[in-house]
């Protein structure tokens, strides 16, 4: 059976953003599993997506205190569907970054990672799929606040989609 996932990474709540756009929410209803790639900044938006997300699956990241280093890891792993995910916040510099995490995974199918703010969609030579859903409440230098949906079945990943969040859904993004 299908898995829809939907990635999101550095939600920087309540620092960028007072609370998660209502068109995140409404995609954390329609997933089967959330995947956080850290940088949630506030407890209490992992406790919501807890209590909201049908399953969900969260690393810490860099501007994570120790509430939230304190239930979840540096580096998460799950087999969905057939394919070994690992999820990781920070990976380093975009230049060599498929040689490294290909040398630092290599029993993974597919990287989810965060921090740059900057989606991310490539495949390393190894075949290693890794994934940055940017952010959906700090765009940075971004066009538009972001995250990731996709398919996991039978040992594949499909519909990989970046989407977009209407600028009207940003509060204090």
């Amino acid at each position: 059976m299908a898995t829809r996932l939907l990635l999101i990474s550095d939600t920087h709540v309540p620092q960028r953003a007072r609370r998660l756009p209502e068109q995140v929410w409404r995609a954390v209803d329609e997933a089967d599993l959330v995947l956080h790639a850290g940088d949630w900044v506030d407890l209490s938006l992992y406790d919501e997506l807890v209590a909201r997300a049908t399953a969900l699956l969260g690393v810490f990241g860099n501007n994570d205190g120790a509430d939230l280093r304190g239930v979840l890891p540096e580096i998460a792993r799950d087999t969905i569907e057939g394919l070994r995910f690992a999820m990781i916040h920070e990976t380093g510099a975009a230049t060599g970054r498929e040689k490294r995490m290909d040398a630092a995974f290599p029993d993974t199918d597919v990287l989810v990672f965060g921090h740059s703010h900057i989606p991310w969609d490539s495949v390393t030579p190894r075949g290693l799929r890794l994934l940055n859903p940017g952010s959906p409440t700090d765009r940075r230098r971004q066009s538009a606040h972001t995250y990731l949906t996709a398919v996991a079945d039978n040992g594949r990943l499909s519909d990989v989609t970046l989407v977009k969040i209407a600028p009207e859904e940003v509060r204090g993004g």
